[in-house]
């Protein structure tokens, strides 16, 4: 996996990842990033048998994420 690491920040630096790469960066499982991509809150491409998962949809999984706990953090318990 090709990945830069300052610090704290993971430099994405392919075009397309492959599932469990994609688990790896988005510290998911295999079933839980299934779903995702059933649901459509991932994006995904199929070239021939294989599924990749395009770095601008990581990106965009990732601010999806940022957004719903916004939204949380804003509610009273």
């Amino acid at each position: 996996m090709t990945t830069h690491t300052t610090g704290t920040v993971t430099e994405l630096t392919k075009y397309l990842y492959r599932v469990p790469e994609a688990m790896r960066l988005l510290s998911l499982g295999r079933s839980a990033i299934y779903e995702q991509m059933r649901a459509g809150r991932l994006k995904f491409v199929k070239q021939g048998r294989a599924t990749l998962i395009p770095v601008s949809a990581i990106r965009a999984y990732v601010a999806l994420l940022e957004q719903e706990a916004e939204v949380h953090y804003g509610e009273t318990a």
